[in-house]
């Protein structure tokens, strides 16, 4: 499907602009928006817990923090967006040592993990919400906007043989970043199952199992960092939080210029975009607390599962297009799946 922006030389937000009606082009819009909002929740919120364990900042505080901590980050724009990805790719990779390091200490049992992975169960109350909400953390549709609009900043040549490598590369990196993603989504759920399994529950593991969350599960990490576990798991924590908010913006960007034309300064859209997103976890995490910002991030997540639709049913129309992709168009076969 990446061949597909190469071929219009536009990404997708632009695309839905150039082919939709008015009407529908706004609902669009719209939706996008609604995504980045509910996506930035989650990643805002958890750098918000990491400040908090590691400061003791009110968590209200801390969502604040994050949003102009992020402008300040995505000042590396004027240096390229190279360096942006780079950072990226280091925050994410200190979250993922954390949780490789403790899965190789707690050793989960392959078959389960592997059982687990390709046979899926619902047990216990709200496992169903939390399902939905584990596929929009993980499919979240403001990337297919962001990452159609990462494609054009590549330099292609303007040959058949000079976009066919390119699109070729541009597969492999979407999935080495699905697959790491994929990993590390696995080392996480691993540990914390592993963690709170029957056969390893203590007492003082069970008070906390029953009661996890972002802001209590740094001792999912103790057995590997002992007592520096809050402090590290913070960290990581907020590496995380601050690489994800740094796409949703991004992506914000790509939606807004995308879909209306708009012509202004980068730093006024990315305060927009962040003033936007950052808004329903300030008001939650002002009236609720920790409690109440933990629950806004299970319903953000749900409502990605939801928006997901919305973005990629306009992705399958214009890439099964004769006319965009000509003889690059997916076959019967792609679409259905």
């Amino acid at each position: 499907m990446l061949v597909l922006f190469v071929l219009a030389g536009k990404h997708l937000s632009e695309l839905c602009k150039a082919e939709y009606p008015i009407i529908v082009k706004y609902c669009l819009w719209l939706l996008a928006e609604i995504a980045v909002i509910a996506a930035d929740i989650p990643e805002v919120i958890g750098t918000a817990f990491a400040l908090n364990i590691l400061f003791k900042v009110p968590v209200w505080a801390g969502v604040l923090f994050t949003g102009f901590s992020t402008l300040l980050l995505l000042g590396l724009q004027r240096y390229g967006v190279r360096k942006l990805e780079l950072l990226i790719a280091v925050l994410v990779f200190i979250m993922a040592g954390c949780f490789f390091g403790e899965m190789s200490y707690v050793k989960p049992p392959a078959t389960g993990v592997l059982k687990g992975m390709f046979i899926p169960k619902l047990k216990g109350q709200g496992a169903t919400g939390d399902a939905i909400a584990l596929l929009g953390a993980l499919v979240m549709p403001h990337n297919l906007f962001l990452h159609s609009a990462l494609v054009l900043s590549r330099k292609v040549p303007n040959s058949v043989r000079g976009i066919n490598e390119a699109c070729r590369y541009f597969l492999i990196e979407s999935g080495l970043a699905l697959f790491v993603a994929f990993l590390i989504n696995v080392a996480v759920v691993s540990v914390s199952g592993t963690v709170c399994s029957a056969d390893n529950l203590s007492q003082e593991n069970l008070d906390q199992c029953n009661d996890l969350n972002l802001n209590s599960a740094s001792f999912l990490l103790k057995n590997v960092l002992g007592g520096s576990s809050k402090v590290v798991y913070a960290i990581a924590l907020f590496a995380s939080g601050q690489s994800s908010t740094i796409t949703g913006t991004y992506a914000g960007q790509f939606i807004m210029q995308g879909f209306l034309d708009i012509k202004m300064r980068k730093w006024l859209r990315n305060l927009m975009t962040r003033s936007i997103a950052i808004t329903p976890s300030l008001i939650v995490s002002i009236i609720g607390g920790s409690a109440g910002a933990g629950r806004l991030i299970i319903i953000a997540s749900m409502i990605l599962s939801f928006e997901l639709p919305f973005a990629l049913i306009p992705l399958l129309k214009f890439s099964s297009s004769n006319t965009k992709m000509g003889p690059h168009k997916n076959s019967i076969y792609v679409s259905s799946i």
